[in-house]
Order: structure tokens, then C-alpha cells, then sequence
């Protein structure tokens, strides 16, 4: 292979895909384990209460079950730090979906028959499922997810509003939505006396090592973690899951491996969602169309057993320049499955909500929402006073506007029509900040001329193993084909988990360290090498998590152009495009692959995902593919990922950003903002379902 093809940037296949195609990468639930058995969860069938008694006499009569794990029986262990772990630890039901037994059996079929049989007896306790922005428990948090303040606020926001020549003051609400990754959560746990060995499906062996060993009260040495392929997890297994913990404890009990992969309709209750996010926006600008006020507040869930704040505000303290500013979250304890991450979490439903209102001002003002934006950039990070490590949202905007042909635009909503489809076209800004995590990583030269790299690394789907190669490559100045990469094992030097879109940036910087150091030393090295070669390692605890005076975020355009049918309400995305400043883009293959991915899981969130909690029942009804719905090949449109490259010295050796999140922030707003204009219909509830469309359609004439 040409050494050019190893330079960052290059659109390099990805190591494993021949792997992938053919069968030979296995997955959690795959891995061959002689005399495996099989578990199946029974889950709560109440929102509220306690396990009075579970009689599991028939499950137990059936061949070839082994066990029925209940909480009266179930293995002890130590208590966790995250409370969603403590399964089968007591008679407690915070919520429908709980896991109240495990049945263990010879067969996955057998298990699953098994569990059926398992009755339950609860003493039901009244419950509150149902959120509102008045509810009289809700409190304002002192921090949102990922430590960060629950309320930011400086100038006087209230006053500068109230005098503001326009203002918008509008509500939007996202519902629960769920990731739904292609392979379920799935874990094969195995005891050796007493070592662990386990097989999951996670973003982060390493910190599933950590929990396992914590729980079951092991030396971390005892405890193996093998994630080496991921069938994607988009934030839901960024941290462990009830399947690690019930796997391990089923193969204590039965002696034998087992494994445990959550059936799909029980995702929704089990492993986390997008919690549901109120939201109200205040702006307030001049008549030159500068934001005087920026007001955002977020109302939302959490469940009784965590607290879980999704911290959809946030966003709005990168965005625009104003000297009045107030953003808070407030949250509610419920009844409720415990929301977690899901892609861009706080980011993705805060710019939906921002960038709608946005939209909003403009048609108020008669400004072009383009002009608008680029009218509001800030010189620092509004909420911080930071500077800006970099920053190119304006020439996101510029570049989409005119790949989009924005020019064109009449921008009369109702004004473009085929027949009895109406056309608009939508813009939206689209940030998410970057940084890094210490990790370790080794690198080691051979006699034969090739080099291998070790680290604890996840590749779920990004093509992490592939462009942690290139880094190595490009930095020992060789080719692809002499590096080989090892991932996925938590016998490698530690690592930080995939989430956050701080992998690259954090692994990479490690394996660009090891190379670094391998290289200098082979430069001076005289001689042949040992038979067992030369090896460097790097650990960049201290300068990863080191504080740095700059605010640090990728940024981002996003155009969609909608065709909507008046008779039917339907919205068909005919195209999207996406401009995105990411720092320096180490596999644009791959890239563009994130980019376009996340926009269609945009393209979802706008027009067809959207989960209910039923009142009567306390559960998600759409708790599978065919009631959860994402978008088909038919729903995707032409999808554009174009990007500006920055060069930003105050990132990573590499002057990367994470990609794997921006393309989803800013998707559904654009969406939304094209039905608006091809409509005249502005609807503040996702998704844009027929339904809702239609209802907005006779007031438009």
C-alpha cells in the first residue's frame, strides 16, 4: 500500500470490514463457549411497589432450565455507584421494566418459555409517571450531566427582554426517544474458580472491568472484558448494563458460561433513553436583529433509582453573542425507567429547541435566518468568556449556504408548490464540544518490519481501529499494512471509554505518544532489534485533562430542502446537507460516514421517532422496530457531509475534534425550519408527523 495512503485524511477501508462481512468478527452473544446456557429477564409487570413473591415452580418443572434467579436468592453484591446495577438485590420495583427474576436454561428458547411461566405477586404502590413544566416536584439541579452548572446567568435577562423592540417567547417539547443500536445489549460471562472472564457489548471495557470488579469484590486482575466488536450503542452502552451484571451472576450461580442479550422490547425500560425535554425560549433582539436576551429554560425527567439531568440548556451558552443570558434546568424524580445518554445528549434536543426558536426571530425580524446567525457570533464562548480555540461556524454558513443555493430563496413561506406537494427549505447551527481523556497505549517494532499497537480502545461502528492506525502509521512513517492494531481487550493498556465523541481524540493522542517515543529511539538505535522488539508507552495523564484558558467545540451548518404533501401531511426530506469545522479529519471516508449517520438519525428524531410513557401502565408502548420507528431507505434523501479544515494547536497532537455527535445537533431544527417555510405550519411538538401537520394546514390557507 502507498505510504500516502496512510497520511490523516485519507480515506483508508476500515481493517475490519472484511471481518464484518464475512461472518468472522464476532459479537458479544457469538463468541463459542462449550456447555454455554442461556438467560432470559423477567421484568416488573407493575410501575410501583415490591416483589411480594415469585413462584417460579413451573419454570422450574420445564427441561432443561438450570435456575430462576429471584431477588430473594439471586447472588449478593457490592453496592454500585450507578443504582441501575443493583438488580435482583431486594423486593423494590422503582418502575415498569425492572428486572424482578432471571431464568437460566440450556436454550435461549427454553429460557425464553421459562420466563413466561415466572409469577410474580406484587404489593402495588401509587405512582407519577407524568411530567409537566409546573410539576411540584421539580428542583432546579446544582449541575447538569457531565458536571456541568445547572444554571448559568449573567446581565439582566428579565429586563433586557421585556424591553427588547422584538421578541419571540415560545415552547418546544422532544419526547423519550431510545437508541436502538443494531445489536442488542448483549453479555457471556464465564467463571474460572474464581476469575471473570466476559464478552459485551459496551463502549468501555475498561470501565466495565472496573464494575464488575467493584461488585463482585475482585481483583481488577481477576476480570477480562472483551468488546472488540460493537454493533453500534450510540451513548447506550457508554456504561454498564444490567445484562453485565445478570450474566455474571448467572454463571456464578449455574457454573456454566452464560449468555445474556436483552430482548429488544425490553430496551426501552432496561438500558436508558432520551429523557423528555420542555422547553421555553425567550429572545429578545434590536432591530439590527442582535440578540439582546437569550432565556432558556428545561424542564425534564429523571427516574426514582438516579438522577439523570439531561442538560439541554447548555448549548445556548456557546451559541450567540448577548449580554443578558439565563439558562436553567429544572428536573423531576418519576416513576420512570432512568434516562441516560443518547447521541449528543443535552446538545441534539437543546439546538433543536434554540434553533427553531432562532428561525422564529428571524421571520419576526424579516432577516434571513443565515444573516441572523453570522449577525450573533460571538468573540468569545458567551456562557464562559473563554476564547474560542477555534471557531468557523460563519464559514459553515456561508459554505452550505452556497453549495444550497441559498441565494435563490424566496423567502415567503408557501411560496414554492409541485401539485399538492408544498417545498421550503431550513437551516440550522449545529456545536458540541471536544476534548480528550488520559489513556494509555503501547507500541512495539519488530524484527520483520511491521509495528504493533496496543489499547484498550472500543470501536462500536466508527472506524476507530482503522484511523488509530493511520495516527500510528503516520507517525512512525510507514505504511498502513505494517501496523496492526489491537482493541477491545481489557488486557491492553487502559482506555477511555467511546462516548462523548472524545475517543479519537483521546485514544489517538496516546497512540500518537508510543510512536512518537518508538520512533525517536529507533532513529538512534544501532543494530538489529531484539527478537521481541522495541516497545514505547505513553500515558497522557496530566495533559489530556489538563485545563486549558480556551472553549473547545466543533461547529456546524446544517440545510434540508422538505416537500410536504397538503393532502396527506407527509414530509419527504428530498435532501440534506451538512458543513461541519471539526478540526483536522483523520479518515474522511469514515468521517463522512459519522457525518451522514448521525443526519439521518437527525432526520428521525424530526419526522418519525417518539416514545410515550402510557399513563395506565407506566410503560414505553413503542418498545420495538415496528412501533419505534426509524428512518428507512426510502425516508433518507440525498445526504451531503462536506467539511472545513481546521487547524487548531490547542486540541490533540493530532488537531482533531470528535465527529461522532455534531452531524445529529441541528438536523431536526433545519427540518423543522423547511417545513415552516415550504408550510407556513410551525409546530414546536417532534416529530412532524402527518397528523400534526395537517392540523396546522387550513389555518395557511
Amino acid at each position: 500500500m502507498p505510504h500516502t495512503d496512510t497520511v490523516l485524511g485519507a480515506p483508508a477501508e476500515r481493517l475490519e470490514g472484511r471481518q464484518k462481512v464475512t461472518g468472522a468478527a464476532r459479537y458479544a452473544a457469538e463468541h463459542p463457549q462449550p456447555g454455554r446456557a442461556h438467560a432470559w429477564p423477567v421484568p416488573a409487570a407493575v410501575v410501583r411497589g415490591r416483589v411480594t413473591e415469585v413462584d417460579s415452580s413451573a419454570a422450574r418443572a420445564l427441561p432443561g432450565v438450570l435456575a430462576v434467579l429471584t431477588p430473594g436468592d439471586a447472588p449478593r453484591v457490592a453496592e454500585p455507584e450507578d443504582a441501575t446495577l443493583a438488580v435482583l438485590q431486594d423486593s423494590r420495583v422503582p418502575h415498569r421494566g425492572w428486572c424482578v427474576a432471571l431464568v437460566v436454561a440450556e436454550t435461549l428458547e427454553t429460557a425464553r418459555a421459562a420466563a413466561h411461566l415466572v409469577r410474580v405477586h406484587y404489593d402495588s404502590e401509587p405512582y407519577d409517571i407524568e411530567l409537566s413544566a409546573d410539576h411540584p416536584r421539580a428542583y432546579e439541579p446544582e449541575e447538569a450531566n457531565a458536571g456541568l452548572p445547572g444554571r448559568v446567568e449573567h446581565g439582566d435577562p428579565e429586563g433586557a427582554f421585556a424591553a427588547a423592540a422584538t421578541r419571540v417567547d415560545v415552547a418546544y417539547r422532544v419526547p423519550p426517544l431510545h437508541n436502538h443500536p443494531m445489536e442488542p445489549h448483549a453479555t457471556t460471562a464465564r467463571w474460572d474458580d474464581d476469575r471473570l472472564t466476559v464478552y459485551t457489548s459496551s463502549q468501555g471495557g475498561t470501565t466495565a472491568r472496573a464494575v464488575l470488579a467493584q461488585m463482585f469484590e475482585l481483583p481488577e486482575d481477576k476480570v477480562t472484558v472483551v468488546s472488540e466488536h460493537v454493533g453500534g450503542g450510540f451513548g447506550s452502552k457508554g456504561t454498564p448494563r444490567p445484562d453485565l451484571i445478570l450474566a455474571a451472576m448467572a454463571a456464578l450461580r449455574t457454573a456454566r458460561p452464560v449468555t445474556l442479550a436483552h430482548p429488544r422490547r425490553q430496551l426501552p425500560t432496561t438500558v436508558g433513553h432520551r429523557a423528555p425535554t420542555l422547553h421555553r425560549l425567550r429572545l429578545g433582539a434590536d432591530p439590527d436583529g442582535r440578540l439582546t436576551a437569550l432565556v432558556h429554560e428545561v424542564t425534564t425527567q429523571t427516574s426514582r433509582v438516579k438522577e439523570f439531568v439531561e442538560q439541554a440548556a447548555v448549548p445556548a451558552r456557546v451559541m450567540y453573542a448577548t449580554p443578558n443570558l439565563r439558562t436553567v434546568h429544572r428536573v423531576v424524580a418519576l416513576d420512570v425507567p432512568s434516562p441516560s445518554w443518547m447521541r449528543a445528549p443535552g446538545e441534539s434536543p437543546g439546538m433543536y429547541a434554540l434553533e427553531s426558536a432562532m428561525d422564529e426571530l428571524a421571520e419576526a425580524l424579516g432577516m434571513d435566518p443565515v444573516r441572523l446567525r453570522i449577525r450573533n457570533e460571538p468573540e468569545h464562548e458567551p456562557g464562559t468568556g473563554m476564547p474560542f480555540s477555534s471557531r468557523h461556524l460563519v464559514q459553515c454558513l456561508r459554505e452550505g449556504a452556497r453549495r444550497f443555493d441559498w441565494e435563490d430563496r424566496d423567502p415567503r413561506p408557501g411560496a414554492r408548490r409541485e401539485g399538492p406537494w408544498l417545498l421550503g427549505t431550513g437551516v440550522a447551527a449545529a456545536t458540541y464540544p471536544t476534548s480528550a481523556v488520559p489513556a494509555t497505549a503501547t507500541a512495539r517494532a519488530l524484527p520483520d518490519g511491521t509495528f504493533t499497537v496496543r489499547i484498550n480502545a472500543t470501536d462500536i461502528g466508527t472506524g476507530a481501529r482503522t484511523v488509530l492506525a493511520q495516527i500510528a502509521a503516520d507517525t512512525l512513517a510507514t505504511t498502513l499494512d505494517r501496523v496492526r492494531i489491537e482493541i477491545g481487550h481489557s488486557d491492553l493498556p487502559p482506555a477511555w471509554l467511546a462516548g462523548g465523541s472524545t475517543g479519537t481524540a483521546s485514544w489517538g493522542w496516546a497512540v500518537h505518544d508510543a510512536c512518537a517515543d518508538l520512533a525517536a529511539r529507533l532513529a538512534v538505535r544501532e543494530g538489529p532489534l531484539p527478537p521481541d522488539g522495541l516497545e514505547a508507552h505513553a500515558d497522557t495523564a496530566g495533559r489530556a485533562d489538563a485545563e486549558v484558558p480556551y472553549a473547545r467545540h466543533a461547529f456546524g451548518a446544517h440545510f434540508a430542502e422538505v416537500a410536504v404533501d397538503t393532502v396527506t401531511g407527509e414530509t419527504r426530506v428530498r435532501r440534506l446537507l451538512g458543513v461541519f469545522a471539526a478540526g483536522h479529519i483523520l479518515n474522511s471516508r469514515t468521517a463522512r460516514s459519522q457525518f451522514t449517520g448521525a443526519m439521518i438519525m437527525g432526520l428521525g428524531m424530526a419526522l418519525t421517532e417518539s416514545s410515550t410513557l402510557d399513563p395506565a401502565f407506566g410503560d414505553f408502548p413503542e418498545c420495538d422496530l415496528a412501533s419505534y420507528h426509524v428512518p428507512a431507505n426510502a425516508d433518507v434523501p440525498a445526504v451531503e457531509a462536506h467539511w472545513i479544515d481546521e487547524d487548531d494547536t490547542h486540541l490533540n497532537p493530532m488537531g482533531s475534534k470528535g465527529i461522532g455527535e455534531i452531524g445529529i445537533v441541528g438536523t431536526a431544527a433545519a427540518i423543522g425550519n423547511a417545513v415552516h417555510h415550504a408550510t407556513g405550519v410551525r409546530c414546536r411538538e417532534l416529530p412532524l408527523t402527518p397528523d400534526r401537520i395537517l392540523a396546522g394546514l387550513p389555518a395557511t390557507g
